[in-house]
């Protein structure tokens, strides 16, 4: 055959195949939504919940943030009641927000999200039907929403609605139960509620009953069907006193951290389709203080890090071992006041503390090679912040 036509036939034949896999992945992903792959380096944006008790805060902040520099701007604020954690929906297209409030019903809140302005536009609110939400998660394929309810000690969820809005609640699951702490833990606090990175189990820390709570994800078949049910609940029990607050999953997903807010200790975890296996304890806080608050494993899986409050307030800096999982607690780094919630950038280069009773979040420098913190000195002053996520720019 002449060298001419068999060219003229593979370009055919090349023709068809990249046209079958690209209507292939149109129809795969047409019905969900699909993950944004975050950039690593460049501008992005920094969403910032807050408490707006206090005079001050309004509400939700977006800044331009550059991964690169630690550089900020203000973009836009959202006025909304004490949004004190978000979340984005895989496609960040919408952001979801708790509305703290521990007296009486808590709310979630739905915000479509403009990524040429950075701009929130309100979608709706529902009631949590369940006191002090504080934090807030969503399915991987941005489906189902939940609400931890430190107040209620209960996991408030709902579906997500074609415009991105709330359903009225679907569920509510109310534990039971008290830990040996009789002023911390006389009853359940859910403190943080997270799906495995698989997406095939809903996790759920209370503080209050010093457990772990797994639960089945499940399809929904029809409109207002839940997610999670109580009939698929296991417990896994964190030592006395431990107080769950907080957890991570390593990047290679076979160990999880925990931190305990009143024990001051990290637990790690060996981690096997839903199943956590205890193999260390070491200190985060070492002065006693009561006031562990959260933790993150860096992008690389090289360091952990965690924040404690109330005396000595500052980040514990620990490295992991890439053969077991296992910490080394390699550094400490004092803070502004009440460091809370932190975030660590996409590309590993800061790491970013909203220190809630100093009114500001501080910028660190990370040493990607020891994982220590330096203070850029280009701090983002507001009011209460709380809660800190980054998201793509659109370009």
């Amino acid at each position: 055959m002449n060298k001419s036509i068999i060219y003229v036939l593979s370009l055919i034949v090349l023709l068809f195949s990249c046209n079958g896999k690209k209507n292939r992945k149109e129809t795969s992903d047409k019905d969900q939504q699909v993950a944004i792959q975050i950039p690593q380096t460049g501008e992005m944006y920094l969403l910032v919940g807050t408490y707006t008790s206090d005079e001050g805060s309004k509400g939700i902040y977006v800044y331009r943030f550059n991964t690169e520099t630690g550089e900020s701007e203000e973009v836009s604020v959202t006025e909304v009641a004490n949004p004190s954690y978000l979340t984005l929906s895989p496609n960040e297209k919408f952001v979801y927000s708790v509305g703290e409030n521990d007296e009486g019903d808590g709310a979630a809140y739905a915000f479509s999200f403009d990524k040429k302005t950075g701009r929130l536009v309100p979608i709706n609110s529902q009631s949590t039907q369940s006191a002090g939400p504080c934090y807030i998660t969503i399915d991987k394929k941005g489906k189902n929403v939940h609400t931890a309810n430190y107040g209620g000690g209960s996991i408030s969820s709902f579906q997500v609605k074609s415009d991105g809005g709330l359903s009225e609640l679907v569920s509510l699951i109310r534990f039971k139960g008290s830990g040996p702490d009789t002023v911390r833990q006389k009853s359940p606090h859910v403190h943080c509620v997270r799906y495995s990175p698989d997406g095939k189990y809903l996790f759920a820390t209370d503080l209050g009953t010093d457990k772990i709570y797994r639960m089945e994800a499940m399809e929904a078949v029809f409109e207002g069907q839940p997610a999670i049910s109580e009939s698929t609940l296991i417990a896994f029990v964190t030592p006395p006193g431990t107080g769950p607050r907080h957890f991570d999953f390593h990047p290679g997903e076979e160990y999880v951290y925990l931190l305990g807010e009143l024990s001051g200790e990290v637990i790690v975890y060996d981690y096997n389709d839903g199943y956590l296996k205890i193999k260390q304890t070491i200190a985060s806080d070492t002065v006693g203080a009561r006031g562990s608050a959260d933790i993150h494993v860096s992008p690389d899986g090289r360091f952990l890090y965690t924040s404690n409050r109330l005396k000595a307030d500052g980040i514990a800096i620990f490295s992991i071992n890439p053969d077991d999982g296992k910490l080394k607690k390699v550094g400490y780094q004092l803070t502004a006041r009440h460091p809370r919630n932190f975030a660590i950038t996409p590309n590993g280069k800061f790491l970013l503390v909203a220190s809630r009773d100093d009114n500001k979040i501080q910028v660190f420098a990370i040493n990607s090679e020891t994982g220590l913190l330096t203070d850029t000195s280009q701090d983002i002053l507001l009011n209460k912040p709380v809660c800190l996520k980054f998201a793509s720019m659109e370009q």
